[in-house]
């Protein structure tokens, strides 16, 4: 089968940065389908395992999103059949979805929006999966609740922040502050549902005293070591603040006197250890793929760039690097 990877880390303007090659179809596992790869699309976790480690053994597949037909199933398979449509982002510690043919768990898979072509449908898993488990899992918000507090996402125009300002809006009752600098970024998260936008180039303790609304939550999506000393400023005493970046130190000790909570956010733990929840990415898909069809949720996709190949791959990296991309950048898979 025809795949894209790379075998040496780097900067995407190398020449082999990313290169296309043939491999041998996945074997599958009890629990695994085999899905024909009909539309990905790219993260940021895509360009951070390119450029971070070079592999210890040939070329790495990656890609973590995807939206395709189930072709084959594994021994234990009980959710889905051949033939169904369904939508992903898959196990970090496996090979990736960049290629003809995936293997991956049905346990972490959904029935793909019936609304939805393969390539927008694949532009919803990893950053649903997060902000849904950033939302629930993380801040322990019940659906329907929320009301009188405000919840504060730093990077709202991301992948990750136009769903979670979705999800808080229409699921909980929330008021949502979502940070943006640029006039096309406030108008997106503005369009996504946010209550208030305020720009993260400025001070976020004086627009935020300007806005008389300290948030209970934060979701620091992006900059986090930036932003830090404002979020401990800027937050109600015994609030919580995710995050899903990664930055180098952090020191939450001036959080102590407010008796702040902090977690991380990392959509493919339940993957990497086989958690006895693992399902619950199966029914959060399914949940989300019906508010897409039922018109719950729009779309955060924003740019098609093809089929898959070494050089459209290339460009949406290159795109995801300059830290401007809104929404998602997705692409059709190699049969499409």
């Amino acid at each position: 089968m025809k795949a894209v990877g790379y075998n040496q880390a780097g900067p995407i303007s190398a020449a082999n940065s990313l290169i296309e090659f043939e491999t041998e179809t996945p074997q599958l596992q009890p629990h695994d389908l085999l899905v024909k790869v009909q539309g990905i699309s790219v993260n940021p976790v895509d360009v951070k395992v390119r450029a971070g480690a070079t592999p210890n053994n040939g070329t790495k597949i990656i890609g973590y999103d995807a939206a395709g037909v189930v072709q084959q199933i594994g021994s234990g398979v009980s959710k889905f059949k051949v033939g169904d449509e369904v939508y992903y982002a898959g196990d970090i510690t496996r090979p990736g979805t960049n290629s003809e043919l995936h293997a991956v768990d049905e346990r972490i898979v959904g029935k793909k929006p019936k609304s939805l072509d393969f390539a927008e449908a694949a532009g919803f898993p990893l950053t649903s999966i997060t902000a849904w488990e950033l939302l629930f899992d993380s801040f322990k918000i019940k659906e329907g609740e929320g009301q009188g507090e405000s919840l504060l996402v730093i990077g709202g125009a991301g992948g990750v922040g136009s769903i979670l300002i979705q999800l808080a809006k229409q699921l909980t009752q929330l008021t949502v502050i979502a940070t943006a600098s640029r006039p096309e970024t406030i108008e997106w998260v503005k369009k996504m549902g946010a209550d208030h936008v305020i720009n993260h180039r400025q001070s976020l303790v004086d627009q935020m005293k300007s806005l008389n609304n300290a948030p209970l939550y934060v979701a620091a999506l992006t900059g986090t070591s930036g932003h830090f000393p404002a979020i401990i400023k800027l937050i109600k005493p015994r609030g919580h603040v995710a995050l899903i970046d990664d930055p180098e130190s952090l020191d939450i000790l001036p959080g102590k006197y407010k008796a702040l909570t902090f977690s991380w956010e990392f959509m493919f733990t339940r993957s990497m250890y086989q958690t006895n929840d693992i399902e619950k990415q199966h029914d959060l898909l399914n949940r989300v793929s019906e508010l897409i069809d039922n018109g719950t949720l729009m779309s955060t996709v924003t740019n098609h760039l093809g089929k898959i190949s070494a050089e459209t791959l290339k460009a949406a990296h290159a795109q995801q690097e300059s830290g401007r991309v809104i929404g998602k950048n997705v692409l059709d898979g190699f049969g499409k």
